[in-house]
């Protein structure tokens, strides 16, 4: 089975937040907690596989939360050029996982059914649960499907040899989190099935859930994916870019490696 290079590519922060913001019924939840995004890059010789795209600038000014880079210039260190990406794993379609989706236009979409059914049907009508999403970009989706660029998959399924995607839902019904071969072994990009080590690790959930059961046992299933707990990569934790090697630039590390560890 094939081995995947992988890398975590940081694209922007938001650091005026605090524990409440990332965990249900946190003893603490007026202290700071930072959170960072990312889009992940599986790279095996010339083949590429973006998962999520990030969001763009114009997105960023509409919602009040800026970006310090393009996801096109991010991803330019290495070597990446939008218009040759041909497979986009979308994990969902909040608007900071698919709101670069119409940066890549020629990238087929790997989506969960569920999650393209959550997004255009009648939980959208509160408010609640439509906060994450923007219209924009599910109509993006939209015309990717109709132009044959939508492949749905139900539940578990292989995208690659050594790529597979995983339904979980809780944060949002069709959420889907990655796994990848490397040389480190099973690689776990849990995407928001856990935005912080701290959620799986002591089973804090997030605040922002539609199924709090399956968030709850989406944990185990990431848990048992990984070939180790040390592989498991959460979808928003700043400690991703201070435990793994920095790579190519300040904002991307890499990952198929596995962690920094302290010297035994």
């Amino acid at each position: 089975m094939s081995e995947w290079e992988v890398h975590a590519v940081k694209y922007a922060d938001r650091n005026a937040r605090v524990r409440g913001d990332s965990f249900v019924f946190d003893g603490r939840h007026d202290v700071a907690h930072p959170m960072d995004y990312f889009i992940w890059v599986l790279r095996q010789g010339e083949r590429v596989i973006l998962v999520d795209t990030g969001y763009d600038e114009a997105e960023a000014d509409a919602r009040g939360r800026p970006i310090r880079l393009d996801p096109r210039r991010a991803l330019a260190p290495l070597g990446v050029a939008p218009e040759a990406v041909e497979t986009v794993i979308v994990t969902h379609l909040h608007y900071d996982h698919a709101g670069g989706l119409h940066l890549f236009p020629n990238a087929k979409l790997h989506i969960q059914a569920a999650e393209m059914a959550y997004a255009t049907g009648p939980c959208m009508c509160h408010d609640m649960l439509r906060m994450p999403f923007s219209a924009g970009h599910i109509c993006e989706t939209v015309k990717r499907l109709y132009s044959g660029k939508v492949i749905f998959h139900d539940g578990d399924a292989e995208v690659a040899d050594g790529v597979t995607v995983h339904r979980i839902g809780g944060h949002s019904r069709g959420l889907q989190a990655v796994r990848v071969l490397t040389s480190a072994g099973w690689l776990v990009l849990a995407s928001d099935a856990a935005h912080f080590y701290e959620n799986f690790q002591r089973r804090k959930p997030f605040p922002i859930v539609v199924d709090m059961q399956d968030m709850l046992e989406g944990f185990t299933t990431i848990e048992r994916l990984a070939s180790q707990p040390e592989l498991i990569v959460p979808g928003h934790d700043p400690l991703i870019m201070s435990s793994f090697p920095r790579d190519k630039a300040d904002h991307i590390v890499r990952l198929d490696r596995g962690p920094n560890l302290p010297p035994v």
